[in-house]
C-alpha cells in the first residue's frame, strides 16, 4: 500500500494523469477535497485529465501512510497524511484511500475521500 501512496505522490507532483489514473481500480469512486464526487474509472479519468496538467502550486507536495486497517486479505483502509508546503503557509489533507488487491498481486485506489483538515479555532 505504501508504494501506491508513493506513486500518488509522484505522479501529483509531476501532474501526471496517465500515471495517476493507472493506480484506480476500474469500478473506482473518489471524493475530492471539496467534495465533489467521481463515480467509475471515467468521472474519475475526466476530471484528473482536465485539472492535474494545469493545476498550480507554489510548493511541494508529501504523502505519508500514517494507518493501515485490514478489512480482509484483499481489501486495505489506508490512512494518509497529505502535506502542502507553500511560500503562503502549509495545509494539510487526510485521505483515506480504500485499496483492493488484484488476481495479480496490483494493489489499485478502489474508494477515495480526500478530506482538508482544518486548523482547530480553539
Amino acid at each position: 500500500m505504501a508504494q501506491v501512496v508513493a506513486a500518488v505522490e509522484r505522479t501529483q507532483r509531476a501532474k501526471d494523469a496517465e500515471g495517476f489514473l493507472a493506480l484506480f481500480h476500474p469500478e473506482a469512486l473518489w471524493t475530492t477535497g471539496h467534495g465533489k464526487v467521481l463515480i467509475g474509472f471515467e468521472a474519475i479519468a475526466e476530471f484528473t485529465r482536465a485539472v492535474l496538467p494545469t493545476a498550480s502550486w507554489d510548493g511541494e507536495v508529501t504523502y505519508e501512510v500514517v494507518h493501515t486497517q485490514f478489512l480482509r486479505p484483499d481489501v486495505a483502509a489506508v490512512k494518509v497524511r497529505q502535506l502542502y508546503r507553500a511560500p503562503d503557509g502549509d495545509t494539510e489533507g487526510a485521505p483515506l484511500y480504500v485499496m483492493t488487491r488484484e488476481p495479480d498481486g496490483r494493489w489499485l485506489l478502489t474508494a477515495c475521500q480526500n478530506t482538508q483538515v482544518v486548523a482547530d479555532p480553539a
